[in-house]
């Protein structure tokens, strides 16, 4: 059984390849890409297991190794900072020792949620960011009117036919703010129609109706 830790970048990946005995196998770097990583996993000999650390990329290279290895691992990032502390520090030296790590037992695991449920959270993020935003531009709203002095209905401010049918009559709004005004609204309801959707798609998600 050969140990690979992985250090992963935006753009690369560091990898190290070890035995049972902490001999270096091969150690590089390749794309990190779909084809980088296909070309690389052809050249390995197998069984192999291999580790990397917890971070904003190692979700789909984790899905991507599954089906090749023996067993996909996700290390702790602090965890494993406080555990393989290193006064030379690089990404060879870093996926190093991520495998001397796994290969010793030492490697603080972290829950790695199946695919399916990681991209429901991944939608669920998604609304919460359209809500926020919607929140914010409504209140970019009340401010661009406040800080002109215009008189507003604040219970039906954000209904669709006050907006487009009351303001626009209202002799307060400069001509100069109504472009700043139409535009933002503009957006809230195009967060809204994405919002609307999203709900749609999750409401009929059959894992999240049981």
């Amino acid at each position: 059984m050969n140990f690979i830790g992985l250090d992963i970048h935006k753009k690369t990946i560091s990898y190290c390849v070890k035995d049972i005995s902490g001999k270096v196998q091969s150690e590089g770097k390749i794309p990190a890409t779909r084809h980088g990583l296909r070309e690389w996993v052809g050249t390995l000999a197998k069984p192999w297991t291999v580790a990397m650390e917890a971070t904003m990329f190692t979700g789909w290279i984790y899905d991507y190794l599954r089906p090749h290895a023996a067993a996909v691992k996700v290390a702790h990032p602090l965890m494993l900072r406080a555990i393989a502390v290193a006064k030379k520090k690089n990404d060879r030296i870093d996926a190093g020792r991520i495998a001397d790590c796994m290969r010793c037992d030492f490697l603080p695991e972290c829950y790695m949620a199946p695919m399916e449920i990681r991209q429901r959270r991944r939608t669920l993020r998604y609304r919460k960011l359209l809500v926020r935003q919607n929140v914010q531009l409504k209140n970019k709203i009340a401010q661009l009117l406040m800080e002109s002095g215009v008189s507003y209905n604040k219970e039906k401010l954000h209904q669709q036919g006050y907006f487009h049918q009351v303001l626009p009559a209202n002799p307060e709004i400069d001509p100069s703010l109504w472009p700043l005004l139409k535009l933002t609204r503009e957006m809230i309801e195009r967060t809204q129609k994405t919002e609307r959707a999203l709900l749609r798609s999750l409401e009929a998600d059959p894992l999240l109706a049981t």
